[in-house]
């Protein structure tokens, strides 16, 4: 699973790196210390009014997916990953894995690996490049019920992270890692067209693995009151 992650890009790095066109909310705030119910970016293509071209956005939302039909937010918390295998058949997730896919951006993520001993050791993993990655995504848009239509806050954004099985390299640390889109697959999964569960399915099986380099920290990640460049050092 991925339960804690880094983000430390400025809206204007991501509009660079993933060619986004439309900067919705600049307001980001980096963070070496992600955790589940923060806000978190994501990028998404979407169409324009009328016969507009698809235009990639930077949006916000929260890490922990509402779906559109839950009664109450309680439960987003429980829904920060989504696993690959079951995500277009799962209720809490098919539908946004036919129509509201999106890409988080990313430094790297926490696993903490078990011991023999039942220890955990805190480890961090980033691309072998230094470059952002490109978590898979899901988001949703809940409705607040004790609101009134036109409310400012009527709705909600919520987003999940795709998780995949861990390669073998990296399967001792943790048996699940976020699902890593490549960039010449960016386009592909965030079309608003492709809709159809074989075809999301299809993109899903053709993911390749990611190459990632862990490094053991500290465990004051364990903590989420700590927060600075610190905790992805490597340990003393």
């Amino acid at each position: 699973m991925c339960g804690r992650f880094v983000m430390t890009y400025s809206a204007a790095d991501i509009q660079d790196f993933f060619l986004v066109s439309e900067v919705v909310d600049p307001d980001l705030a980096a963070s070496w210390n992600v955790a589940p119910t923060d806000p978190i970016p994501v990028i998404l293509d979407r169409h324009g009014t009328g016969d507009e071209a698809v235009s990639r956005k930077l949006v916000t939302a929260r890490w922990g997916l509402v779906p559109s039909w839950a009664k109450d937010t309680k439960g987003a918390a429980r829904l920060i990953n989504a696993r690959m295998e079951t995500v277009t058949e799962k209720p809490s997730f098919r539908k946004a894995a036919a129509a509201r896919r999106g890409l988080i951006p990313s430094d790297g993520y926490y696993e903490w690996e078990k011991t023999a001993d039942a220890k955990k050791i805190p480890t961090y993993l980033h691309g072998a490049d230094e470059e952002p990655l490109a978590f898979a995504a899901l988001f949703e848009n809940w409705p607040d019920p004790a609101l009134p239509d036109g409310h400012p806050e009527k709705w909600l954004r919520t987003a999940t992270i795709i998780t995949t099985a861990a390669s073998d390299a990296l399967g001792h640390i943790h048996d699940r890692t976020p699902l890593v889109v490549p960039p010449d697959m960016w386009t592909d999964w965030l079309d608003p067209e492709t809709t159809k569960e074989a075809d999301v399915r299809a993109l899903l099986d053709s993911m390749p693995e990611p190459h990632l380099v862990p490094r053991v920290v500290s465990d004051k990640v364990n903590y989420v009151r700590n927060n600075g460049p610190e905790l992805i050092e490597a340990a003393a």
